[in-house]
């Protein structure tokens, strides 16, 4: 049986990163590129997607001819539709949420996925008149602890969604499946050698993800994101303000980039995941 014949209602959680667009691929093969009219297609923007992340969410619905239902959670909490050329890009969603809640995500509360996509995409649901549906998230088979994890909330029965991940059934990995769709033969996303396999790609390495500057993220990646982007944590620290918190318990953006304009270039190496799928539903 094919995993990607999935079938409705659902909604497929594309995040705008290279895994959930492969698994999109694959869904949309498997349905001969029309996808039955009760299959959603839904990316929840947060306002700080990066731009490379907007611009690949509009290209494979413009080259794969799929409608793609851009989100946005508004002030008073409720959706909004959106486009690619609409779309939040300076963090407006996600700046109202902290001034509601008036204190900043963290490690331990991250309300930022739950509020901005997950209970967007829930409620999105609701509004096309699911009832109970399937929720089909990019979890791959070399992720095998999430995908647990993902399993046992759906033992527990508490969502009026289960979760449902194609790519772990079909023993897709990053190294062996998503990396050679995008990149072929090409090391570097930036710095390309070789024609790209399908003639286009998200163009952002690893350690910069979709969500700009991450608090998931480890310090020595944030501090490269910070020196390659000048201005880029200008907003986290505003917020960090605004909040009257850390988004990281044990240093402040404003401590960071001052530590990172004074020290030579350090990095480390954690791994990699696309924003929506480190948070737990939660209702």
């Amino acid at each position: 049986m094919n995993p990607y014949r999935i079938n409705g209602p659902a909604l497929i959680s594309f995040s705008g990163g290279r895994t959930s667009a492969y698994m999109l691929f694959m869904i949309l093969q498997a349905w001969d590129g029309k996808l039955p009219s009760d299959i959603y297609v839904v990316f929840a923007n947060t306002g700080k997607e990066r731009e490379e992340t907007l611009r690949f969410v509009h290209e494979c619905e413009v080259r794969w001819n799929i409608r793609i239902w851009w989100l946005e959670r508004m002030a008073d909490g409720n959706f909004e539709i959106v486009g690619y050329n609409s779309a939040s890009r300076n963090g407006e969603p996600f700046a109202a949420l902290i001034a509601k809640k008036q204190y900043t995500p963290n490690a331990v509360t991250r309300f930022c996925t739950t509020e901005l996509k997950i209970r967007v995409m829930r409620d999105f649901g609701r509004s096309v008149g699911f009832d109970r549906w399937k929720n089909i998230i990019g979890l791959r088979y070399d992720e095998g602890m999430r995908v647990m994890k993902a399993l046992a909330r759906n033992d527990e029965g508490k969502e009026k969604f289960t979760a449902e991940m194609p790519l772990s059934k079909a023993k897709v990995t990053k190294r062996g499946h998503i990396l050679p769709f995008w990149l072929g033969g090409n090391v570097d996303p930036i710095k390309l050698t070789s024609p790209l396999p399908q003639g286009f790609d998200l163009g952002l390495r690893d350690y910069e993800g979709n969500c700009d500057m991450c608090f998931l993220k480890s310090k020595a990646k944030l501090a490269a994101i910070m020196r390659e982007n000048p201005g880029m944590a200008d907003w986290w620290i505003a917020q960090e303000i605004i909040g009257k918190g850390r988004f990281v318990t044990e240093y402040s953006y404003a401590g960071l980039l001052d530590h990172t304009e004074r020290s030579p270039l350090l990095f480390d190496d954690d791994h990699d995941a696309e924003c929506g799928l480190l948070c737990e539903p939660m209702d």
